[in-house]
């Protein structure tokens, strides 16, 4: 091999280049790569979104008889402290009402459930002795992420009823469980079956019975147990005694007492019934006009079978795996009567998406590849062409290896990686083409050299890039994990593509090299564009350059630009929002009716909804749940839909069509079905059957594109007393409906409705000699659902249940019910209208606590071309300010963004905080404000590490805000709002500018040590480096493309295409200016010899001099 050529020190890019270049072990290493890679690509795990761990613990504690302020005080208040005391929590909430509370503790986001739940197990233990008597110990629910179904099946007939449908689809749900990567699944609704005592309490005080002793009856009679073994002879017996009831003749022959001699059976006093049990919910399926399902349904009985999937499994074979049973299941568990539909599908969600950024992945490879044919040649096309995939698919096993997932985000961090990690083997494979052009061979020293010639630039270049992006690894909340693959694997990416360039370009070029001939056209063609280059550069920066007036015009009119261009923010022409909305085939109506509802009123207007939206064109089915929750989704899981379980709460799930086989977005029928259920709810006020304060309230829920929150609009009202915090929360709610940018406006305040109550004469009750816990137990048997065991037949996969109570006519009615007799210590009974009288009264509301701080919430959801929380925010504290009495106070009050009122001041007036979206917009765009600052620093410091001096670095980096110019009118003409994406394009480019910059500078430098003059070493790095920062930025817009249909990624690809697009423009003529106008800084590598060098000592002395005398 020929060094004579390497003058200089190879450094590490020219060693590498070396050492690989013609080794054996570089093919084996390429090959060994691709099989690495494959292997990443096929075993990570697929989903649509990337999994973000927010465990959320639930504990339960009932404390019965107790008022809800009891409740809150002795129960809730001394559990929130407790929880706030552990390590890792970030909030502790809580909902107290009369005889309950739940806390609810939400640990920091990528915290694991596992170490979390011992956490709080181990406090809950350790504090036990705290609990007060007559609480019950805490039952503790722990959700995560990993417990959202991944697909939900709903079976649906017309022919058999929900409690056949629920038998089913338990059987169904116990075959697929034998699915290894199935998790927590469950059926939602269905009655279950019940053998049903329904007593007579007319008979029952006619014989003189009371139900206490038709339990103990019931009760002893259904025993069955083990009592030893026997030997006999050889053998071994084991004895039982006793006898389970298995059938309601065996419970109606049940003797429960003797009444005048004569026996009194079951049968005598009650009516027993074996089947389904009272209906306390309903699921109903109906098909729209877009349906895919064999027939049509307009509201038949329905159950929902929800299927969760492991954690770390792979999404997409859990649910081909689960569909694949199901089929098999057809005419052997699922009989033909009854029709299956998958209601939800997140592993073909997550399979489109996935496949779709595949095919834009390959596309772009393509395309940039084909942009190399067109600047270099087929050659140098084929070499990138081989090396992007090959970096492509390591950064996926680095995935693997990471624990990330194969998702729309991952995916994303390596489409919009594609432009940036394709410059570190376009700069190479360009200037060994030009070198070998230059020297009219293609030898190894010159290959070599021109890879040592850009190594030091482009290791530089590399990292600031990676500087640029790892930052934004630290922001916090729920959107830091959402959005950390993209810095991940960004910088793993390029990484490697450093290597991949200094190590497999030159081997893959020098076997791909082109002919002399194609080189001396190629140096003709060369010669060519460096001579209209030349004149171009030459043209526009000379004037500039050597005219002082022309060259601080021109940098006045950038300034200029840059606030005119960031005043569109100021003038609304870009809006501001945290993510864009998204394009999902699904959406839910949440439906609430006042509190006391009864469930067939919820039922009735639930259904005429339902069939209002199954008119809409794109539907194709809907789902109504009544009295219960849908399955939960991670919104769900966030906002605890799972526990709406009240008769006056509803629920519409509502599938689309695929968006490609639609032309409105999910976001469009959503609105055109909000005006629809208006519409009716206003008709039906209008008629009378509502008045405004008793109608229905609904919203319309989408999926958010990014990360949860209660709802895009909240104001958390702290204040010193309940009635304060009540009123302002009111006027608030009031505030938001007069808001033109915020609808399905409610709050947390519980609207009082009627309750009644036995009130025991307990003068009368001690006479009778009837305690009041026997007038309790008496009134808990009759009023239903008071399990006495259950009966043992068959092997159903559901306990059928022995229920004692009164039939719901007698129940519903308190002058029969009074008939009721109670046991008294004599043996006998007492009707229960002579121990008392029902009042009426009124349910306590809830009491709310955030933080350990009481609260009342008001939500709402941003609508309009202003769709985001700032300006709905800005409205209302509009609104504000024209209210000069406000609260019971009356005085002035306004909103705080960033953290709740201080507690302290909270014993004076009322305040609120602004939460919901806003909270996260607030802390993501701080958080990456933040990683840009800390960005630019490293930058900063890594080249002045490379260039040893202040100047230069600052000239380098001085490019990044102009890159604004370009983003925010490409915002602007392209309709699209500034998001969180966007923010991440914008710091991004940073890396990116730079990479340029260095390019520029450290070829003047290069040329400027050889003794050219500054001003031409200046233009030559301009004319010479045009074509590789071209390229660079060509491909970067490229591999945006792909990602501009998005709608959450839309905001990066914008940034990235336009402001690549007009900072590269400004970057070849800024940092020329910027050199030309620090050349002072390049005396350091000037020989004495060189025309400028006494130029530059004199321009340095006179400087000293101007330090000394100031």
């Amino acid at each position: 091999m020929d060094n004579s050529k390497n003058k200089h020190d190879l450094g590490l890019a020219g060693n590498l280049t070396q050492t690989f270049m013609h080794s054996p072990l570089t093919l084996l290493l390429i090959i060994a790569t691709f099989a690495i890679g494959s292997a990443g690509f096929i075993m990570t795990p697929r989903q649509e979104d990337p999994q973000i761990s927010v465990p959320m613990v639930d504990i339960f504690v009932s404390y019965p008889g107790a008022s809800t302020e009891q409740v809150a005080s002795l129960v809730a208040d001394p559990l929130e402290r407790i929880m706030s005391e552990i390590p890792g929590v970030d909030h502790v909430y809580s909902a107290s009402q009369r005889d309950q509370a739940m806390v609810t503790v939400q640990f920091e986001v990528g915290e694991e459930m596992g170490p979390s739940l011992v956490k709080l197990y181990d406090k809950l233990e350790s504090n036990v002795d705290k609990i007060p008597p007559g609480v019950s110990p805490p039952l503790v629910k722990p959700k995560g992420v990993d417990d959202v179904p991944m697909v939900a099946l709903t079976l649906w007939s017309d022919s058999l009823d929900d409690s056949a449908l629920r038998l089913i689809a338990l059987d169904v749900m116990q075959e697929l469980k034998e699915i290894p990567e199935t998790s927590q699944s469950f059926v939602i609704s269905g009655r279950q079956e019940q053998l049903r005592i329904e007593v007579k309490p007319e008979r029952l005080a006619g014989y003189g019975i009371t139900m206490e002793q038709i339990a103990g009856t019931v009760m002893t009679a259904n025993s069955e147990r083990t009592v030893g073994s026997i030997e006999s002879g050889d053998n071994s017996f084991q004895l039982y005694t006793g006898a389970f009831l298995k059938n309601s003749e065996d419970v109606e022959r049940l003797l429960v007492a003797m009444h005048d001699g004569n026996p009194v059976y079951v049968r005598d006093v009650a009516e027993v019934i074996h089947g389904p049990g009272e209906a306390h919910k309903f699921v109903n399926f109906y098909t729209g006009p877009a349906t895919t399902e064999n027939k049509a349904a307009n509201g038949v009985p329905a159950v929902t079978l929800a299927i969760a999937k492991k954690a770390g499994t792979n999404g997409v074979s859990v649910v081909e795996d689960v569909l694949s049973r199901i089929d098999s299941m057809k005419g052997r568990l699922i009989p033909g009567n009854v029709e299956i539909s998958v209601t939800r599908n997140y592993g073909k969600s997550a399979q489109d998406k996935v496949n779709g950024l595949m095919f834009k992945l390959v596309l772009v490879t393509v395309a940039v590849s084909i942009l190399i044919f067109w600047f270099l040649n087929w050659r140098a096309a084929l070499v990138c062409f081989i090396v992007i995939p090959n970096v492509i698919l390591v950064t996926t096993f680095a995935a693997l290896i990471m624990g990330y997932t194969i998702d729309r985000v991952s995916l994303f961090a390596l489409i919009f990686s594609i432009g940036i990690l394709v410059d570190d083997a376009i700069v190479v494979v360009e200037n060994m083409y030009r070198r070998w052009a230059m020297d009219g061979e293609i030898s190894d020293s010159t290959s070599i050299d021109a890879v040592r010639e850009v190594g030091n630039p482009t290791i530089l270049a590399t990292f600031t890039v990676i500087a640029a992006l790892l930052p934004m690894g630290m922001v916090r909340g729920m959107m830091g994990p959402y959005m950390e693959p993209i810095p991940a694997l960004g910088s793993v990416a390029m990484l490697y593509s450093l290597f991949a360039a200094f190590a497999f370009t030159p081997y893959l070029a020098i076997r791909f090299k082109p002919a002399m001939d194609a080189l001396h056209k190629m140096e003709e063609s060369e010669h060519n564009t460096v001579k209209r280059l030349d004149g171009f550069y030459r043209s526009i920066l000379n004037p500039l350059m050597d005219n002082k007036l022309i060259g601080n015009g021109f940098l006045i009119s950038l300034f200029v630009i840059f606030f005119l261009c960031c005043s569109l923010f100021y003038f609304k022409a870009v809006k501001v929002k945290m993510m864009p909305l998204d394009n999902k085939s699904v959406f839910n109506v949440v439906i609430n009716f006042p509190e006391g509802t009864s469930l067939p009123i919820t039922a009735n207007l639930t259904r005429q909804f339902a069939e209002e939206v199954r008119k809409v064109s794109e539907v194709t089915a809907i789902q109504s749940y009544v009295g219960t929750a849908s399955p939960f989704d991670f919104n769900g899981l966030v906002r605890h839909y799972y526990l709406r379980q009240q008769p006056w709460q509803a629920d519409l799930n509502v599938q689309l069509l695929h968006k490609k086989e639609r032309d409105r977005t999910s976001h469009e029928i959503a609105l055109e079905v909000r005006e629809i259920l208006t519409e009716l709810v206003a008709k039906k006020v209008k008629a009378g059957i509502y008045t405004p304060l008793s109608k229905p309230k609904f919203q319309i829920v989408e999926m958010p594109p990014g990360p949860p929150v209660l709802q895009t609009m909240v104001a958390e009202v702290y204040g010193p007393t309940a009635h304060e915090r009540h009123e302002v929360a009111m006027k608030l709610t009031e505030l938001f409906k007069q808001a033109s940018t915020i609808t399905d406006v409610d709050n947390y305040i519980q609207k009082p409705y009627e309750i009644w109550n036995f009130r025991v004469n307990r003068e009368k009750a001690i006479r009778a000699g009837v305690s009041v816990d026997a007038i309790n137990n008496a009134l808990e048997m009759a009023m239903g659902g008071f399990v006495l065991g259950d009966i043992k037949d068959g092997s159903i996969l559901e306990a059928t249940m022995i229920v004692l109570q009164v039939p719901l006519n007698i129940r519903a009615n308190f002058n029969y019910l009074s008939q009721l007799p109670v046991p008294n210590m004599q043996g006998s009974s007492v009707p229960l209208s002579e121990l008392g009288a029902f009042i009426k009264g009124h349910k306590e509301p809830v009491i709310y606590h955030k933080d350990l701080r009481d609260v009342e919430y008001v939500i709402g959801e941003v609508i309009g071309e202003l769709a985001s929380p700032i300006y709905a925010i800005f409205e209302v504290g509009d609104m504000l300010k024209l209210e000069e009495n406000f609260g019971p106070r009356k005085e002035q009050l306004s909103g705080t963004l960033m953290e709740p009122p201080d507690p302290g001041d909270m014993h004076q007036f009322s305040g609120f905080e602004w939460t919901g979206e806003w909270t996260v917009t607030y802390e993501t765009f701080r958080d990456m404000g933040l990683a840009f600052a800390i960005a630019i620093i490293l930058i900063y410091m890594l080249v002045v590490w490379e260039f040893g001096n202040f100047i230069l670095p600052a000239v380098i980096i001085s490019p990044i805000p102009l890159t604004l110019v370009g983003i925010i009118p490409g915002h602007a003409l392209m309709g699209s709002e500034f998001t969180a994406t966007s923010m991440i394009g914008f710091i991004a480019l940073a890396g990116i500018i730079v990479r340029n910059s260095i390019l520029l500078v450290d070829y003047s430098r290069q040329e400027i040590s050889r003794g050219v003059e500054i001003k031409e070493a200046i233009i030559m790095a301009c004319i010479t480096r045009t074509r590789p920062i071209v390229i660079t930025a060509l491909a970067l817009v490229v591999g945006s493309t792909a990602i501009l249909m998005d709608p959450i990624f839309q905001g990066m690809a914008v940034s990235l295409m336009f402001g690549v697009f007009v900072s590269t423009i400004l970057t070849l003529i800024v940092i020329p200016l910027g050199c030309y106008s620090a050349r002072d800084a390049f005396c350091d590598v000037m020989r004495e010899d060189h025309p400028d060098y006494q130029l530059c000592v004199e321009e340095r002395e006179t400087l000293k001099k101007k330090k000394s005398s100031s």
